[in-house]
């Protein structure tokens, strides 16, 4: 993978080629001032909200840690104000409006996939600015967009193309997890498709999947092969309920891109990925060698005709957790935070105070058992 795959798999590069088969979208240049306030690590104040965050230091001199908690009249109130973006604002929500009211974001290659459980919908569908700052805001996703694009090119000696950071705007639309697959590239050859979401079981995929290998190769061919602008790629599309293939994303051949079902070392190695274990038919006592000799013909006829390896979850025995579970924090720690849950702030408080006073005991006990 090279710096130059990676500025090509852009959405703002392959979107006007693909056009008519992929999703409407918008495409805004995202000015410096915004990138800053996504790069910010401050505390989490969301622009384009009607609620500002108050921050209260509390200042109580007479407090003793073997007392009850007392709460001082001395409090110092600090006022934490989002930065506004006027201009860039009344845009967007141009773009939103023009895109039916509710849009799925993303930057110039990734989509918050990983915040969205901090969303109070749980989706990364936007209806304003704000909802796309909490997401963007929360998302490792679209940090390594705006910090580190090229991470595992192969010429990181050569010097980084300039970027043009942009928000994209997708129209929404609800697609189907069981829908989503995923399909390999090399040298402009379909090699390997995969389930997209190969944590879940779906049913529908092993009744029809010689249904969606040809009408993925189908679109393939039609469409795709030979008009992108490198020959080694990974695109990701959606069968609708019709059976119509649509192109939702681009991404670069290489380690930065989630293999899924597949490893990179058997696509990248150049040879033909296997879909299974393969043995040659035996030979019984009963048949005549040519009997046999046609035998392994049809075999071979069977068993090497050509076309990508597709694989996807065959059962719910091998159903795995998401991968994005691990960017998620307890909702413990979000109920705390946010104060939605005063119980739980209260038996926080106990506990930090039992904690104490076990403490305390163990170092009384030390000391009486310690030599005079």
């Amino acid at each position: 993978m090279k710096k130059e795959q990676v500025v090509n798999c852009q959405f703002s590069v392959w979107y006007p080629i693909f056009k008519k088969h992929t999703i409407k979208s918008l495409i805004l240049p995202l000015p410096q001032n915004v990138i800053d306030y996504l790069l910010d690590d401050g505390t989490l104040v969301v622009s384009g909200s009607d609620h500002n965050t108050q921050q209260t230091h509390t200042n109580n001199s007479d407090s003793n840690a073997e007392e009850d908690i007392q709460w001082s009249d001395d409090e110092t109130t600090t006022t934490v104000t989002a930065p506004e973006f006027p201009e860039f604002t009344s845009k967007v929500l141009e773009a939103i409006n023009a895109l039916g009211g509710r849009v799925f974001p993303k930057l110039n290659w990734s989509a918050p996939r990983d915040a969205n459980w901090i969303a109070l919908n749980s989706s990364l569908q936007c209806h304003s600015l704000s909802d796309i700052f909490l997401l963007f805001k929360s998302s490792d996703f679209i940090a390594h967009d705006l910090t580190q694009p090229f991470l595992l090119c192969s010429d990181q000696d050569s010097p980084d193309p300039v970027i043009n950071y942009e928000l994209v705007l997708r129209k929404w639309s609800e697609l189907i997890p069981g829908g989503e697959f995923r399909c390999f590239v090399k040298e402009n050859k379909l090699i390997a498709i995969s389930q997209r979401d190969y944590t879940q079981y779906y049913q529908h995929i092993s009744k029809q999947e010689e249904q969606i290998c040809q009408a993925i190769q189908e679109f393939f061919s039609q469409h795709i092969q030979y008009n992108f602008l490198d020959e080694d790629f990974v695109f990701d599309v959606y069968r609708d309920s019709l059976g119509r293939v649509w192109l939702i994303d681009l991404n670069p051949f290489g380690e930065v891109t989630d293999s899924l079902l597949f490893s990179w070392e058997e696509l990248a190695s150049g040879g033909e990925i296997s879909q299974q274990q393969v043995r040659l038919p035996r030979l019984d006592h009963g048949k005549s060698s040519e009997a046999y000799v046609l035998l392994v013909i049809a075999w071979f006829s069977l068993h090497t005709q050509e076309g990508p390896a597709f694989r996807y979850t065959t059962s719910e025995v091998t159903v795995q957790p998401s991968p994005c579970l691990s960017y998620r924090i307890p909702r413990d720690f979000v109920d705390l935070s946010a104060g939605e849950d005063a119980y739980k702030l209260i038996d926080f408080l106990k506990l930090k105070k039992s904690q104490q006073e076990d403490s305390e005991e163990e170092e009384e006990e030390e000391e009486e058992d310690a030599p005079q």
